[in-house]
């Protein structure tokens, strides 16, 4: 529970809101009720987001993050500046600058510039100016003070921003919103508390309440500094949470290759199956390869049946040889004759 209690948020009047007419509608769930043309704020539910937000940023502040604070309104800049400079966090109390945020390039420079010029009084340059160059850095410097000098420190953005009245400081909410960084807000009647991830609905016009919510604030963020503190000074429970987290994960890892085996055994049997597919892939090449043999036989037949063709040829040319002696015996029948002619002729 909360070191506030319900008595001293009553005596501090957190619970006034603004005006019946000037009220947002969106608030309409933290108002307990109107009395005398003015919203009371339910102080129940104002403890209950008091105690969320101071946890949400104990757990910041104890991550070593930065929390930046935003209270430009007169109520709230001296109690905003007194209670932040003891945790040692950044504050605006000041103008903000449009970009401080979603420029903070630019940010960073205007801090080195101021730096710079302490760096100047410390290694003796400051004294090679003349006067009119003195003037100028000393009006520069004090500018650059008033608008930077709380939040010189900040090398990085925030991890989150405390804002006093949102509708004020609208521009800081839009860039914290832009770049997604958790924004907490004191939001009253007049406000709209779904812009704020974490709203408080409270007075934020009476400095008595801002101080009430700022103290119970500022100690949740003291008690993660202090946690931080004592873990980096009592090694011996890190190691002891880092000896269980070890231990942890070795049962998982344990556990793990009981899951690879099974892996495995699946693995094997994946690897088994392809083995019977390139089987039956191998019975049905070599059945596909018994036709292959069988036209081969059926090509050498054929040569056996032309065989015959060649034997014919030879008969024929060996009918030829037998008719060459015909022909002979014509040539001697005609020699013959033609010498039994001669005869004749020479016997008349």
């Amino acid at each position: 529970m909360s070191k506030a209690k319900f008595e001293d948020l009553l005596k501090a009047g957190v619970h006034f809101g603004h005006l019946k007419r000037k009220w947002n509608p969106a608030m309409a769930p933290y108002i307990f009720e109107e009395k005398k043309g003015i919203h009371i704020i339910d102080l129940n539910k104002t403890i209950a987001h008091l105690d969320q937000s101071s946890a949400a940023l104990k757990q910041i502040a104890k991550s070593g993050k930065k929390i930046l604070f935003v209270a430009t309104k007169k109520q709230a800049k001296d109690i905003v500046a007194e209670k932040v400079k003891e945790i040692n966090m950044p504050f605006v109390t000041e103008r903000w600058t449009g970009g401080m945020l979603t420029n903070f390039q630019t940010t960073r420079k205007s801090i080195r510039k101021m730096t710079s010029i302490d760096k100047m009084k410390t290694d003796g340059t400051w004294d090679t100016l003349n006067k009119r160059e003195r003037l100028f850095k000393t009006r520069q410097r004090e500018k650059l003070e008033k608008n930077f000098g709380s939040i010189a420190d900040m090398t990085r953005q925030p991890a989150a921003v405390f804002i006093v009245d949102i509708l004020k400081e609208h521009i800081a909410l839009k860039e914290a919103k832009r770049l997604n960084i958790p924004t907490f807000a004191m939001v009253d009647t007049n406000s709209d508390p779904k812009s704020v991830d974490f709203p408080i609905p409270s007075n934020d016009d009476a400095t008595k309440a801002i101080t009430i919510i700022l103290d119970e604030i500022c100690e949740s963020i003291k008690e993660g500094l202090e946690e931080r503190k004592s873990a980096k000074n009592d090694p011996e429970k890190t190691e002891k949470k880092s000896d269980k987290k070890a231990e942890a994960t070795e049962e998982t890892k344990i556990e793990e290759p009981v899951a690879e085996q099974v892996v495995e055994v699946t693995e094997e049997t994946k690897t088994e199956e392809p083995v019977a597919e390139q089987e039956v892939e191998v019975t049905e090449e070599t059945k596909t390869e018994e036709p292959v043999a069988e036209q081969e036989v059926e090509v050498a037949e054929e040569p056996k049946t032309e065989e015959p063709v060649a034997d014919q040829e030879v008969e024929v040319a060996e009918e030829a040889k037998t008719e060459e002696p015909v022909a002979e015996e014509k040539v001697e029948e005609t020699e013959e004759s033609s010498a039994e002619n001669k005869e004749e002729k020479a016997a008349e």
